[in-house]
């Protein structure tokens, strides 16, 4: 076949327009920038852990704002108000500086009802907030009105280090006795503020707090993304009604390690709408264990994919990991789940899927692909892995691999068992209890 000069021309303009297209791909591709490009963890955790800012911060101390400390009563409410008042101006100022910047709590008692450190900010690179203080919260009620109303509240940020050694104390006492008897849990309506809120944070680092006596949840991370919590101490009593440690919903790229959670309720609850969330190196107990769930109780649900906890250990919980949903008001679906090199001291339910959570009706939510991986320890339950599915939707792929469980209760004429209904299960390497036989 010959080839004309027309057909090489054609050619030649067909090679220039593709190089001339790469180059211009190239170029849109180098201008994407993804936030957590422009979040450099390293540095972040580093000035996380620095005690003292560094030459370029501005300081921004809230006693320079006017801030009280005393652990005093305050019946007018002229101490929180004269608080809060200097800790949003301390922000305020910090936040609107267009250099590095960091927001200083020292030591002391600070008395505060709700606040909130609401951006965006103009800081080139993450504001830093130092706490060093003892923060305690309201035990006045009436200052938080409504659910969603919770205590010390971050929002709208881009690039966030809370710090230090300080404590924040919900004085959740105050709360607790409104408990609804039937259900332990907060009466119908009125859920109780959380201590710490994120919402709507992208990329954030908290590490060094304590929380305790929260009045809700200790930490509620919800509409965000790229958060990661290291080395936190959270406390409640073990009786103490829904005070989740880490509660995460519709939220992306979280991560939580080397941290010790002890509370009323679960030590983490991962529920709705949560990508991509990753629980390594965590202490749980006493609690409800780490959950997936509950799910299924919002409408409109968006699914929950991604999540690995590893590495961790409970002592004396009331279950140890669990995935639990409700009958569910759309078909929302749980799926890439890996529990992981996780040890068990006296749990009372080290391993459970409950699909009949807080209903007698069978669950829509899907569960699929779930992974159980090198899981040992004592159980003071002879049913030491109970997986209760729907019927409706059944649990898919539920993997379990290496589970050695040994039985430390009182009943030792009943046999160390596990239980599967509506689960389509696999296993591989040893298994104790024994594997399921339907």
């Amino acid at each position: 076949m010959a080839i004309t000069k027309s057909s090489r021309a054609y050619t030649k303009n067909a090679k220039i327009v593709l190089v001339l297209f790469l180059a211009l791909a190239a170029i849109c591709e180098a201008n994407v920038v993804d936030d957590d490009d422009e979040f450099d963890v390293a540095e972040a955790m580093e000035r996380a852990k620095a005690d003292k800012a560094d030459p370029s911060e501005k300081i921004f101390n809230v006693m320079k704002y006017g801030a009280v400390t005393g652990d005093r009563e305050d019946p007018t409410g002229e101490i929180t108000d004269n608080n809060h008042a200097a800790f949003v101006q301390a922000f305020l100022a910090a936040c609107h500086h267009t250099g590095k910047a960091r927001v200083v709590i020292p030591t002391g008692t600070y008395l505060l009802g709700p606040v909130t450190f609401q951006g965006p900010c103009n800081n080139p690179e993450p504001l830093v907030v130092q706490i060093q203080g003892t923060l305690k919260a309201a035990t006045d009620l009436s200052l938080f009105p409504g659910e969603g109303q919770e205590w010390f509240n971050f929002e709208d940020i881009n690039g966030l280090i809370v710090t230090g050694t300080g404590v924040f104390d919900g004085q959740g006492a105050s709360a607790w006795k409104y408990r609804d008897p039937k259900t332990d849990n907060d009466a119908p309506g009125q859920r109780m503020p959380a201590s710490i809120q994120f919402v709507n944070v992208t990329n954030a680092v908290m590490r060094g707090i304590t929380s305790i006596n929260s009045k809700g949840f200790h930490i509620f991370i919800t509409q965000s993304q790229n958060i990661r919590l290291y080395h936190l101490r959270i406390t409640a009593p073990e009786n103490s009604p829904n005070t989740d440690g880490i509660h995460i919903s519709q939220s992306n790229l979280i991560k939580v390690a080397k941290s010790i959670i002890a509370t009323g309720d679960d030590c983490v609850g991962i529920i709705r709408g949560a990508n991509n969330v990753s629980i390594k190196k965590v202490t749980c107990g006493p609690g409800h264990g780490i959950s997936v769930g509950s799910l299924g109780k919002f409408e409109n649900e968006t699914d929950v994919r991604g999540i690995i906890v590893r590495n961790c250990t409970l002592i004396g919980t009331a279950n140890g990991v669990r995935i639990k949903t409700t009958e569910g008001k759309n078909p929302a679906h749980a799926s890439g789940l890996i529990f992981q090199d996780i040890m068990m001291q006296d749990v009372k339910h080290p391993i459970v899927i409950n699909q009949l959570y807080e209903t007698k009706k069978d669950s829509i939510v899907k569960i699929s692909d779930v992974h159980f991986t090198n899981i040992w320890g004592t159980s003071v339950s002879k049913v030491a892995v109970d997986l209760q599915c729907s019927k409706q939707s059944p649990c898919e792929n539920v993997q379990f691999k290496d589970i050695n469980l040994k039985y430390s209760g009182v009943e030792s004429q009943v046999p160390f068992s596990s239980s599967c209904v509506n689960a389509k299960v696999g296993y591989t390497g040893s298994q104790f209890p024994p594997p399921c036989n339907n």
